[in-house]
């Protein structure tokens, strides 16, 4: 019985397309500084919630 190796990920093309998606919102304003501090203030929150339970400010500020 041949067993069947798959890729797991993302391929080339999926790739190229999220980045000139991201470039396109970047342009139209889709995106911004304020959003991207927001994001990782969040995803900071999210996988390090137990500094936060002691208290921690993980937000980011300019």
């Amino acid at each position: 019985m041949a067993r069947r190796y798959g890729r797991s990920g993302i391929s080339l093309v999926g790739l190229i397309y999220i980045l000139i998606g991201i470039f396109v919102a970047w342009d139209r304003g889709y995106i911004n500084p304020d959003l991207i501090r927001r994001v990782v203030s969040a995803l900071l929150a999210i996988f390090l919630w137990f500094l936060v339970l002691l208290g921690v400010d993980l937000h980011i500020h300019t």
